[in-house]
């Protein structure tokens, strides 16, 4: 995994600099703000990843500072799937699969992002994704 941006660190529970986003990725930030419309400002954080085969992204919600979450799902497709999470129970409900096609572009935001936890099938063929991330105000 490449990141550029603002990452989190787990470890210290805050944010953290990382290097900027490199400008010859600038015409795809500004394709995903516009598809998001929102300013290209407002993604600060690119993520370059390669799950090779048979990998998962194991269950999880993503970290606390973000907002919108949004990807591209390059090379395969894949199966994302989500479940309920309650907070206060940590209870799970059914689970909801959702494929995701190569070459799409996917968004998390809301009740989606905060309520439901996500993770992925295995995979069948190498998948890259490119993620971006808003802050929440």
């Amino acid at each position: 995994m490449i990141s550029f941006g603002q990452g989190w660190s787990f470890t210290e529970q805050q944010l953290k600099k990382g290097n900027d986003i490199p400008s010859e990725f600038e015409f795809l930030v500004a394709r995903i703000a516009d598809q998001l419309k929102i300013k290209t400002s407002a993604i600060t954080q690119f993520l370059i990843t390669e799950y090779p085969v048979g990998s998962v992204i194991n269950w999880h919600r993503d970290a606390p500072p973000f907002d919108t979450i949004a990807g591209v799902s390059l090379l395969s497709d894949c199966i994302f799937k989500l479940r309920p999470h309650d907070k206060l129970k940590q209870t799970r409900g059914a689970t909801i699969s959702l494929p995701v096609q190569r070459r799409s572009l996917y968004t998390m935001q809301g009740s989606a992002k905060s309520e439901w936890q996500h993770c992925t099938a295995p995979l069948e063929r190498v998948r890259y994704s490119l993620t971006f991330r808003t802050l929440r105000d």
